[in-house]
């Protein structure tokens, strides 16, 4: 996939968070040697981790969270919580962007 359909992507996913209330506290948060974590945002006091996949159907974007992308989210997400010196509630979160849909997927885990 292309950069700009990934940006496209975030964007959508951005607004999609926004309009269910949530506040946006940074996006493509980069932690250096660990990995990126795509959204951070907050609701109800809880962190939301948020990775955004797109692809033409549910499925191939879905495939994309392996493994592997989960453990470099928890390490970005613990890198960002000691940086910030934050002590809260949290959840990792998929995004799933198609074109005719987006779907989120609250506190996944393997």
């Amino acid at each position: 996939m292309s950069k700009h359909k990934g940006d496209e992507a975030e964007k959508r996913a951005i607004s999609y968070l926004e309009d269910l209330g949530y506040k946006i506290i940074e996006h493509n948060f980069y932690a250096k040697k660990l990995g990126e974590i795509d959204i951070i945002a907050v609701k109800n006091n809880i962190y939301h981790f948020c990775e955004v996949k797109s692809g033409n159907d549910y499925e191939s974007a879905i495939n994309n969270i392996t493994p592997s992308k989960l453990s470099k989210i928890k390490r970005s997400l613990n890198y960002y919580l000691q940086i910030k010196k934050l002590n809260v509630a949290y959840c990792i979160d998929a995004i799933i962007v198609t074109p005719t849909n987006i779907d989120l997927l609250e506190n996944i885990t393997l």
